[in-house]
């Protein structure tokens, strides 16, 4: 493994000899040197091409000494957030203060200021006025335009009005902020960067941009919520790397432009971004202070491919990585697992070798290729597209492979899975390998709702699917003599979910004795679908109106499905004492 952080004091730089950085990258996240960081692989990326890359970690905003400590860059400064939305990972569901942040310093939550990308770069602009600023990770993908924001209940401007950046890379962006590097490397202006596709720009009138498509402008977002899912529908069309188009949206006297989506990147292109000598670990600056608690769940554990096809509703990948799977090589995988075990406190176990969904490694489909995601329909939802293939077989080599890299015991997938993908008997291979060799005693899936109403509104299977699979994940585990189980993902209060809808999942799941720990209360995140519904009381691409549940009601319908919880026990009897089922009492207390 490589000994060799990248720069985050003047002395490391100049122990380089540097005299000054090219680029600087500020972010939310402490510096860890992994590839499931997002500022390690953009750096790392950098680097590769001959840039000089420092970082600047979670700097203090209130003064500009952390901003100074590597002088100005070259190029630009590189602001991100870190690996989440700077809200969600400071805030509950119950926007109260998070007690820790597993990617700061010991899980201390401390360190990431609320709207961080907003933070840093004020604070950028306060110590180098004229310094070029690029956006990049979740928190400015997901607010590149006008946005629903929770933790104000407020339509938000773009984060790039509102951050006065110069321009900002949404999606996963490697690409993109390569091609920035390059082109201001040569000396092109940060303001002419006006056509580059996976990026976003303000701009004070609309000359040179041609075939766009005008959304409706901000302010006609904030005050009329059929306009602000106009708007999103548009989006959504839009977001296709093959087919979407210029997006424009006025704020004020400026405009905000969304340039077409960044193509996929292809294989070769994937594998180089984690053929980098990444560490592994976090920077030594943090030994004294714990380290960092997010690496932990990561450090042997190995991603095998970005995007899904499943395009949940409340989630932010679909407008974020996109519906197209892009696949790492077997061989690339295979390069990245030996490095891991030759590491000193490899212990023989990887973690997990997967992405958003572990079973859509090498997923593929015939239009992907030629024409990107269909526009009107969708891969999985209450059904499998019959275009959609699935990589099994390559996938079942590869597993069998990993466990032949000279110290590698053990090899468990650790990411969730789509169980409505392993329904038929194309697939009961792979549930038996998976079962047999791959699950160190428990699976996660995501059942989320038993209400086929709900879950059409999140776009997720019927919960006939999931009796289904768990019935075939018992049989494998029975016949192999493993006792494994399921951990069971629900999400509590969506749109669209009554008191009544949350009585009856908790009847459903204990008719199946099932008591399920991972229960999300339902966060309305920028630019997805369930957070146009929070927001609007619409389903945004039908028009039907939603039941919103809010305040107390979504402590009720969460003490129904935790039922046996002591501390719930008032709000159920509450909650069915509001829904006239007072006779059900003693079916939740028998005693």
């Amino acid at each position: 493994m490589n000994n060799t952080f990248l720069p985050i004091s003047k002395n490391e730089a100049e122990s380089r000899g540097w005299k000054e950085p090219d680029v600087i990258i500020v972010t939310g996240d402490a510096y860890v040197d992994h590839p499931s960081y997002g500022p390690a692989a953009i750096g790392r990326l950098l680097e590769d091409a001959g840039f000089k890359v420092g970082i600047i970690a979670q700097p203090d905003i209130r003064t500009t000494a952390d901003i100074l400590r590597l002088g100005r860059p070259r190029l630009f400064f590189g602001v991100t957030a870190g690996n989440l939305d700077s809200m969600v990972a400071n805030y509950t569901a119950n926007k109260k203060p998070r007690s820790g942040d597993d990617y700061s310093p010991g899980g201390i939550s401390l360190f990431r200021p609320d709207r961080a990308c907003i933070a840093y770069t004020n604070k950028i602009r306060e110590a180098y006025p004229n310094a070029s600023i690029v956006l990049g990770g979740l928190e400015a993908s997901m607010r590149r335009l006008a946005h629903y924001d929770y933790w104000s209940d407020s339509v938000r401007r773009s984060i790039l009005a509102d951050s006065k950046a110069d321009i900002l890379v949404y999606g996963m962006g490697e690409c993109q902020v390569l091609e920035i590097a390059r082109r201001l490397d040569k000396g092109e202006g940060i303001k002419t960067l006006g056509d580059i596709n996976g990026t976003a720009i303000i701009r004070n009138s609309l000359d040179g941009i041609k075939g766009h498509i005008t959304l409706p402008s901000f302010e006609e977002t904030a005050k009329d919520k059929d306009r602000f899912n106009e708007s999103f529908r548009t989006i959504c069309l839009e977001s296709d790397p093959f087919r979407g188009r210029t997006l424009v949206q006025q704020h004020g006297a400026r405009f905000v432009i969304q340039l077409p989506p960044a193509p996929v990147l292809k294989q070769g292109e994937m594998d180089r971004i984690y053929s980098f000598d990444y560490n592994r670990s976090w920077h030594p600056s943090y030994d004294k202070r714990g380290g960092i608690p997010g690496l932990k769940t990561v450090k042997f554990s190995v991603i095998s491919h970005r995007g899904c096809s499943a395009s949940c509703s409340f989630c932010s990948l679909n407008l974020h990585q996109g519906r197209i799977i892009q696949s790492r090589s077997r061989s690339s995988i295979l390069e990245e697992v030996r490095k891991i075990a030759k590491m000193e406190d490899f212990g023989g176990t990887i973690t997990d070798i997967g992405g958003p969904t572990a079973n859509m490694y090498q997923a593929s489909c015939d239009r992907w290729d030629r024409k990107g995601a269909c526009d009107d329909r969708e891969c999985l939802g209450s059904h499998v597209c019959k275009h959609l293939r699935l990589g099994y077989a390559e996938t079942m080599k590869l597993w069998d492979d990993v466990l032949k890299v000279p110290g590698v015991k053990h090899l468990f997938i650790g990411s969730g899975i789509r169980y409505d993908l392993l329904l038929d008997e194309a697939s009961g291979d792979y549930l038996k390998k998976l079962c047999e060799r791959h699950i160190s005693g428990r699976l996660k899936v995501a059942p989320e709702h038993s209400q086929s109403k709900v879950l059409k509104l999140m776009n997720k299977p019927s919960f006939e699917f999931y009796d289904r699979f768990a019935a075939r994940f018992r049989s494998a585990s029975d016949r192999l003599g493993k006792k494994q189980f399921l951990v069971n993902y629900i999400i509590n209060a969506h749109p669209g979910s009554t008191l009544k809808d949350s009585l009856e999942l908790s009847l459903a799941l204990m008719e199946r004795h099932m008591r399920p720990e991972q229960i999300q209360d339902f966060i309305p995140l920028p630019m997805t679908l369930s957070g146009s519904m929070y927001y609007t009381g619409k389903e945004p691409i039908t028009g039907e109106k939603v039941y919103v549940p809010k305040g107390r009601e979504r402590t009720l319908q969460r003490s129904l499905i935790q039922y046996w919880q002591p501390k719930n026990r008032k709000y159920v009897i509450e909650a069915l004492r509001n829904l006239g089922r007072a006779d059900l009492k003693k079916r939740f207390y028998p005693s």
